[in-house]
């Protein structure tokens, strides 16, 4: 892919290896060099070409005869809450919202593995390390930062996001399993959406959306929604009645 000025950048075919959405499925992904000194000046490019980061590498899936991940974004300035959305505001207006570094505390770690504990049990990710939470979350180069949401002083949701002149991406989100109600998930986007409209960042990223996926159907009640066909972003159609 073409980098900044007339510099290329290598890109990487992964190895086969179980899908983390479907998995009786086999899975591989396009890397682009984790090596390269350009990779952080491409990244935004990237997001917008349908890549996503994951520690240090920035990837999309590229499985063959499967096309089930769709990269997905908001257009914030075009973006209209819905009810429920207006409701999540509500139910969560006692939330403190404090921007914090990109690194691992005592505070934040506990709260990562509550919510892996429940939410992930038995999938491999409900006993993680610290270091498997620093090559998870961040790296050395990403322009990552902690959305902490906090109710009385005490950390409820963490939404790590990277922010770019372009957009924002929503990297990850987890939040207190016991508070599961109030859709901490989805407020933490509402919230990086309203951040980047007064920011004047075009969009928030949020991955990949896959049809027919239950984890995956909350992404298509922000509208609109764009998603990338492969080669240009388009409006996402309104779900079927």
């Amino acid at each position: 892919m073409g980098g900044s000025g007339q510099h290329s950048i290598r890109l990487f075919q992964s190895l086969e290896h179980a899908c983390g959405y479907w998995p009786e499925r086999l899975a591989r992904d396009l890397i682009i060099d984790p090596a390269d000194p350009h990779l952080p000046s491409v990244y935004g490019q990237a997001l917008a070409m349908g890549f996503r980061r994951s520690g240090g590498h920035v990837y999309r899936p590229y499985c063959g005869g499967c096309r089930a991940c769709i990269s997905v974004r908001i257009p914030v300035d075009r973006f209209e809450p819905g009810r429920s959305h207006k409701r999540c505001l509500a139910r969560n207006a006692d939330l403190e919202l404090r921007i914090a570094p990109a690194r691992r505390t005592d505070e934040n770690f506990a709260l990562y593995r509550r919510y892996l504990d429940t939410r992930h049990a038995g999938g491999g990710m409900d006993d993680p390390a610290p270091e498997n939470f620093d090559a998870f979350l961040a790296c050395r180069w990403s322009p990552t930062e902690f959305m902490e949401f906090r109710l009385g002083g005490e950390l409820v949701a963490l939404a790590v996001t990277d922010v770019l002149p372009q957009g924002l991406s929503a990297v990850y989100t987890f939040f207190e399993p016991a508070l599961a109600g109030r859709s901490l998930g989805t407020y933490a986007i509402l919230r990086q959406v309203e951040r980047a409209r007064r920011e004047q960042r075009g969009y928030v990223y949020l991955g990949f959306w896959l049809a027919g996926h239950p984890k995956m159907e909350y992404k298509r009640r922000f509208r609109p929604l764009e998603y990338l066909d492969g080669a240009h972003w388009r409006p996402m159609p309104e779900p079927a009645p």
